[in-house]
């Protein structure tokens, strides 16, 4: 009883500690430390930092990276094999390697830009829903305004993210909050304010989950405060007098079960068939391409 004390006590205390105040600090990556690739150097260091920080955030609140890729050409490469390889070799992922992700990459040399969403990001953006947000910031990246088309991305993928996908191709979804959704959170981050909306905010839900941790706590050391059980099937039974006295089979169904044999592809570039594509390494994802 008290080895069970000296291991639960301080473990729940470290539990509420946590729920109580740990919520008021920013989550960080488990896996993704940088966000912005500028290789093409079209951002300041200052736009860097604000990106950086607005997709660690926002990644927190749906386990997803938000990368920006940019480049002074791909050496020959499509921008979709470019995006491609950058995901097998680099392992991107909010909160694995290889894992939830959505990719804005742009080539300065073929004016070229692409969307991606691997894993989780897949589904929620979709090719559809990737066709809207490049329509978005299309015009933004037209007129060099790459700082206010990276910004709207990360936001309105975000936004997408929490939002069920449509199953009609013609129906992507409407565009969130009419495109307040990121005009009205850049305000709130630029003033340093945190978002009241996220629940763990809430001081009614960490108190919850406090009693209920409590709970639990106080139930555990109950149920173990009890007499040790030394009785069981075995005690009471004679095994010499004891034995089996009949036993049969009986044949109850046959279930077969039929599945569609994958289809063999040997080719290991990667690729893409309309908007998105599986990559070399095997790993699938939606997408959208175009200029700008």
């Amino acid at each position: 009883m008290r080895l069970c004390k000296n291991i639960f006590l301080p473990l729940m205390m470290a539990l509420l500690l946590m729920v109580t105040g740990g919520f008021s600090i920013h989550a960080e990556s488990i896996n993704q430390k940088q966000f912005v690739f500028d290789y093409a150097g079209l951002l300041t260091d200052q736009e860097v930092t604000q990106l950086e920080s607005l997709a660690n955030e926002l990644g927190a609140d749906s386990d997803t990276a938000y990368l920006i890729i940019t480049a002074n050409g791909t050496d020959g490469m499509d921008i979709v094999d470019y995006v491609e390889d950058f995901y097998d070799e680099n392992a991107p992922g909010y909160d694995q390697p290889h894992g939830n992700t959505a990719i804005l990459a742009i080539d300065m040399e073929e004016r070229d830009i692409y969307l991606a969403g691997f894993k989780k990001a897949e589904q929620f953006l979709n090719d559809q829903r990737l066709d809207v947000i490049l329509e978005e910031i299309t015009p933004a990246l037209s007129e060099e305004n790459y700082y206010e088309a990276f910004s709207e991305f990360i936001s309105s993928s975000h936004s997408y993210m929490g939002i069920e996908p449509e199953t009609s191709a013609e129906n992507p979804g409407s565009y969130p909050d009419d495109n307040d959704g990121y005009q009205h959170y850049e305000e709130e981050y630029y003033a340093g304010e945190n978002s009241s909306d996220n629940i763990f905010f809430q001081l009614w839900f960490q108190l919850i989950v406090s009693f209920i941790v409590g709970g639990a706590v106080v139930g555990i050391l109950t149920y173990n405060s009890g007499g040790r059980v030394t009785v069981n099937s075995g005690t009471y039974m004679n095994s010499n007098s004891s034995k089996v006295l009949d036993r049969h089979d009986r044949y109850l169904r046959k279930t077969v079960t039929r599945v569609k044999k994958p289809s063999n592809n040997n080719n290991n570039s990667g690729g893409f068939t309309g908007g998105g594509g599986i990559t070399g390494g095997g790993h699938s994802h939606s997408g959208s391409r175009g200029k700008f």
